[in-house]
């Protein structure tokens, strides 16, 4: 049966993290608030818990789940390629509702689904999200909602959708924001912007004047 823990009292908090940061090593499922929306997490570098939360979800390797991180320092290890203009944006939004495509290392050993090299990664700000994930590494996170189905802005919203696939729920009240993060591609040698989310075109283009939007 899923743990629900309220995060807005210190020790339910403590133990939440606890309990969660346990699941993830068993490779059970987490749902985690963001500074976004809830997003539903599994430990990035295991397989199978990677699928669960797919298929939890009710979706295929084709819509693979993006990485969250504790530290912009994390990106060493795990992308390649990285543009200065792409450390910009980090140094810019992160932690934030910044998403950003990068190449992945071709040397690790994931399968978030069919990325075709690249990786969806984000610093959240959060600091329920930072302190698990500062405990656990990179978590494969996407949002905490059945696939077709509203992404949820608190904790009830994604319990009622995804029950018992979830071993652990922190629960820390609605999300500051009500929109998904910015996604910008930055496996090229221009940025492009392929979702407007929290964080608008022109925000992006205080930093990184000859973004691109995707049509």
């Amino acid at each position: 049966m899923a743990r629900r823990y309220d995060c807005s009292d210190a020790t339910d908090r403590a133990a939440g993290l606890r309990e969660a940061t346990s699941a993830i090593k068993r490779g059970e499922l987490v749902v985690l608030p963001t500074d976004t929306l809830y997003g539903i997490g599994a430990d990035a570098f295991d397989a199978q818990a990677v699928g669960d939360l797919l298929e939890a979800k009710g979706r295929g390797r084709n819509m693979p789940s993006p990485v969250l991180v504790g530290s912009p320092n994390t990106l060493h290890g795990l992308v390649t390629d990285f543009s200065e203009q792409a450390w910009e944006l980090v140094d810019a939004f992160w932690p934030g509702a910044l998403t950003l495509v990068a190449k992945h290392q071709p040397s690790l050993n994931w399968d978030l689904g069919d990325t075709r090299g690249t990786v969806a990664v984000r610093m959240p700000l959060h600091p329920v999200a930072i302190e698990l994930l500062t405990a656990t590494g990179p978590l494969a996170v996407s949002s905490a909602n059945l696939t077709g189905h509203r992404s949820p802005e608190d904790c009830d919203a994604a319990q009622e959708m995804l029950g018992d696939s979830v071993a652990v729920y922190l629960d820390a009240g609605p999300t500051p924001a009500t929109v998904p993060s910015s996604i910008v591609d930055v496996t090229g040698k221009i940025p492009v912007l392929l979702r407007a989310g929290a964080i608008s075109a022109d925000q992006l283009r205080e930093v990184v004047p000859d973004l691109e939007e995707r049509n």
